[in-house]
């Protein structure tokens, strides 16, 4: 069962924008699976936060946080679709000389 409120840290992927792991404070990451950790890389802290189920959260449901930290022993949030195409299309446009840019040095 899982509980009312629950003390949770927060770690950002070093490897990806936008990708976060949410787990129990008391265990920490020391438990994460080898293959998580390949994928996320190396966890940096975030912050700690009191989580309840009727918790706002941006980006995720704070009720299934707290069943996957249960179920799995964490919770993993994704980067949104909608951000990764974004960041394509940024990178793009910076490889992209500007049309009708003219150089410095000309």
């Amino acid at each position: 069962m899982t509980p009312d409120r629950r003390l949770i840290s927060i770690f950002r992927s070093s490897k990806k924008e936008e990708m976060y792991v949410y787990v129990d404070k008391k265990q920490g990451v020391g438990a994460l699976p080898e293959a998580l950790l390949q994928l996320f890389g190396k966890p940096q802290h975030v912050f700690d936060l009191l989580l309840t189920k009727d918790k706002p959260l941006a980006r995720a449901d704070a009720a299934e946080v707290m069943s996957a930290i249960d179920e799995k022993g964490f919770y993993l949030q994704m980067p949104s679709i909608q951000d990764d195409y974004m960041m394509d299309v940024v990178r793009a446009r910076e490889q992209r000389p500007a049309v009708g840019r003219k150089d410095q040095d000309d």
